[in-house]
């Protein structure tokens, strides 16, 4: 049976917290109340769904919201300055056996399309570089992703890379 994507629904909160956390460090540990409060502030949240079981999800969130991300809050300084608004991308999580398939590029399709729709020039993100990511890295700079900054977050455990990829240019 092929791979699904849809909305992210209210049942679904379950396993997308357990493939969240088997992701660590990529994504931090969140439980069922931090997720649902995440997911409580997006623009668009897609389950890829294979015979009842969710292989992977994404979490975006558009210019505009609450959300006190480190990261959200150095995408939306920087628009005020740049003049480009973002579709940000909070995380994107495969279950193990799903990567490599194509199922990443299909989530990150379903964002660009929303970003043009609304207008907005860029879709964002960031990447761990400390703990090192290096997968992920290759991954986006497939996607049309470049490096616009780095930052430390979460009291210093973490360093990431902030990436941009431009809205109409994917690859």
């Amino acid at each position: 049976m092929s791979i699904e994507l849809r909305p992210l629904a209210p049942a679904d909160l379950p396993a997308v917290v357990e493939l969240n956390n088997a992701a660590y460090p990529a994504v931090p540990i969140f439980d069922l109340r931090q997720m649902a409060d995440l997911v409580s502030h997006t623009t668009q949240a897609v389950v890829a769904v294979r015979d009842g079981t969710v292989l992977g999800f994404l979490i975006a969130i558009g210019p505009d919201s609450a959300y006190d991300s480190e990261n959200y809050v150095y995408f939306t300084e920087r628009a005020e300055t740049a003049g480009t608004r973002c579709l940000y991308v909070d995380r994107i999580v495969l279950a193990e056996e799903a990567r490599g398939a194509g199922l990443g590029r299909r989530l990150y399709e379903t964002v660009f399309a929303l970003a043009e729709e609304k207008g907005l020039g860029e879709v964002t993100c960031e990447v761990n570089i400390e703990p090192p990511n290096p997968e992920s890295l290759a991954f986006h700079a497939r996607m049309g992703f470049e490096r616009v900054g780095e930052q430390s977050t979460k009291g210093g455990a973490f360093v990431v890379a902030l990436l941009a990829a431009p809205v109409g240019t994917t690859p």
